[in-house]
């Protein structure tokens, strides 16, 4: 983050105008941050479908409220994977001085959503600058890898957050980018997708982006979803990445 100039001091013995930046800004760039992180689905929405097919407003229009979500062909859940990348995301950035908000803290069969339209305030309601939704694609199998999605341009629902928005899925293409993570070779191949038809982005109030990690139903992407250090030291790694750098441009 930028450091304000009242925060730099000057050092005794060290010619008048030289200024030092203090430690706490130089190892914890994050500090005075709030993020939210938005795991994808739920593990016992499967198991409560009356409640998740409740039509609720996804911005302007009736949605429902949420989805099962996909899986890998082996059985592992979309739910279980967004939920175990969101707290490795957690711990990174809560270690560059960040306070994390998820919109849910347990992966249970017993609970179901949020509904998207809660999921979509929750950024406002915890005053953070961003919020970062987590899933995994079920597409066909011959497409690999991940894409970053915006909120369209919607007048009255996304127009006050939609520059800072697209210029955030742009960092965190690039963090992903970075930990050589491969885009995905559909949605015209440069990592980036729009959408005005998701309530998660259009009921947001802070920056907001839905990134699908990759593709499930795909054998090379679902090994490394699989993965626990995957997901720690490729997806978070890269997430983390993207949102510190956007963070502190």
């Amino acid at each position: 983050m930028r450091i304000p100039f009242a925060r730099f001091v000057l050092c005794a013995g060290l010619t008048a105008g030289v200024l030092t930046v203090p430690a706490q800004a130089a190892t914890r760039p994050l500090a005075g941050r709030i993020v939210a992180i938005d795991p994808g689905h739920q593990l016992g929405n499967s198991r409560h479908t009356r409640e998740i097919n409740r039509m609720v407003d996804g911005g302007g229009f009736q949605k429902a409220c949420s989805t099962t979500g996909t899986a890998t062909n082996a059985g592992y859940p979309e739910s279980a994977f967004a939920m175990s990348t969101a707290n490795y995301l957690k711990a990174r950035l809560e270690a560059l001085g960040a306070k994390v908000y998820l919109t849910r803290t347990t992966e249970s069969y017993s609970l179901w959503g949020p509904c998207i339209d809660v999921r979509g305030r929750f950024g406002a309601k915890v005053h953070a600058d961003l919020m970062v939704s987590l899933h995994g694609d079920g597409a066909p199998s011959q497409y690999r890898g991940f894409f970053v999605i915006r909120p369209a341009l919607r007048k009255g629902w996304t127009d006050d957050i939609y520059a800072r928005s697209n210029t955030l899925g742009q960092y965190v293409r690039a963090g992903l980018d970075a930990v050589k993570l491969a885009r995905a070779n559909d949605y015209g191949g440069d990592g980036l997708d729009t959408r005005g038809d998701l309530g998660t982005l259009n009921w947001s109030n802070v920056p907001v982006v839905m990134i699908e990690m990759g593709n499930m139903r795909n054998a090379g992407d679902a090994a490394r979803m699989s993965s626990a250090s995957s997901r720690n030291n490729v997806y978070a790694a890269g997430l983390a990445r993207g949102i510190t750098a956007y963070l502190t441009r």
